[in-house]
């Protein structure tokens, strides 16, 4: 007798009924009209690249939750663990044929080993976007801008989106001469809302020279006030005025003129954890729903495609993570309550009338009616799918 394979999934790895799947689709949809709004084009490339392409930039613990095996071909490959990435070695690939600057959006899944919890999986979707070949403040607010319409088109505009320059932060890192373990105090940093202050404050404590400069980055990250004041601050506590602070205050002014009110507010502690940022930084929470973690992330990333091609290539993104953003939308209350796509439904009766059905269902779609026709004869009640 065979033994039965039991069915599951992997831990961390999900699959999605009609009603779910329907409401991603339909997000999707919804966002990708806000990105062609805006001029940005639609790319795509493979899920596995070559690991040397994925992970010369990338810190140890980036390392650590990459899906990266042999092929049969003895090549070193990886499942890729964003879009940004790839799309660095795509715009040097095909440079040549690329007008700059050059704007794409890209919607698709991306894989992380890291600890499956809420919100939080080990396969999901990225909602992207990215701006090459200008260094312009303007691209980094329309990053900002892109996205804040893209998540009030599909009814989320209870948001506060966390901003912080890299640039500055380094500037006050090697103020204090700590400049050479930046990609640790980055990464230390970055888990501050998870951990807590004590916890990364111990943790520093291994890579800074005293518990002064420790207590010193910690007061420079949990800094709060008006964007102004803490944009003073830090740029007091980094040595002064620079081409970062300035750049800060021209985002400000841009951000005054647009309809964001109070949305944006700058946080010396975003710092995100991948190495290749070197700019402005952002994280977007829900206002409801903080803990849920970040549902919109990107910044600048000013010599990333350096590291396949010659020319510097500017460039600036943004990336919604629809599944966490669902997540903590459900958590909210959110009910995917759609199974099909169905206006109506033709009951099936009697066998001699196939063909009348048939009719019935062209001439209804012809006007743009999505209808079936169940098929095959069972009491009305059975035959229900709407």
């Amino acid at each position: 007798m065979n033994t039965l394979i039991q069915p599951k999934v992997l831990k961390g790895f999900r699959d999605f009924l009609p009603d779910s799947q329907i409401l991603r689709s339909e997000m999707q949809e919804k966002i990708s009209k806000v990105y062609q709004s805006f001029g940005f084009v639609p790319i795509d490339t493979p899920v596995l690249e070559y690991s040397e392409i994925l992970l010369r930039k990338s810190n140890g613990e980036t390392e650590k939750q990459v899906y990266r095996f042999e092929d049969n071909g003895k090549r070193d490959i990886a499942l890729r663990f964003d879009l940004t990435v790839p799309f660095a070695r795509f715009t040097a690939e095909h440079y040549g044929e690329l007008y700059m600057p050059f704007k794409r959006y890209h919607m698709a899944k991306v894989w992380r080993g890291e600890k499956p919890q809420s919100g939080r999986y080990r396969e999901f979707l990225q909602c992207d976007i990215d701006t090459v070949g200008s260094d312009s403040p303007l691209c980094d607010f329309e990053i900002i801008n892109v996205q804040k319409e893209a998540l009030k088109a599909i009814g989320v505009d209870k948001i506060k989106i966390n901003i912080n320059h890299r640039g500055i932060f380094n500037r006050f890192l090697e103020k204090e001469g700590v400049l050479p373990r930046s990609e640790d105090i980055l990464r230390i940093v970055d888990k501050i809302y998870k951990v807590g202050e004590e916890e990364v404050l111990n943790e520093l404590n291994e890579y800074t020279p005293s518990k002064e400069i420790s207590s010193k980055i910690i007061d420079y990250v949990t800094l709060k006030g008006s964007y102004l004041s803490v944009l003073d601050k830090i740029e007091e506590m980094s040595g002064g005025s620079s081409p970062d602070s300035e750049r800060m205050r021209d985002i400000y002014k841009l951000l005054q003129m647009s309809d964001f009110k109070d949305d944006v507010v700058l946080n010396p502690a975003i710092t995100r954890g991948l190495d290749y940022y070197t700019g402005i930084v952002f994280e977007t929470f829900l206002d409801e729903l903080p803990s849920i973690g970040s549902i919109c992330s990107g910044g600048r990333y000013d010599n990333l495609a350096g590291l396949y091609m010659k020319e510097q290539l500017p460039g600036v993104g943004g990336s919604i993570g629809l599944d966490r953003l669902i997540a903590g939308l459900e958590e909210l209350g959110l009910k995917a309550d759609k199974k099909s796509y169905l206006d109506a439904e033709i009951f099936f009766q009697n066998q001699d009338k196939i063909m009348y059905y048939q009719r019935i269902a062209l001439h209804l779609r012809n006007e743009g009616i999505a209808v079936e026709i169940f098929p095959e004869e069972k009491k009305m009640n059975q035959q229900y799918a709407l």
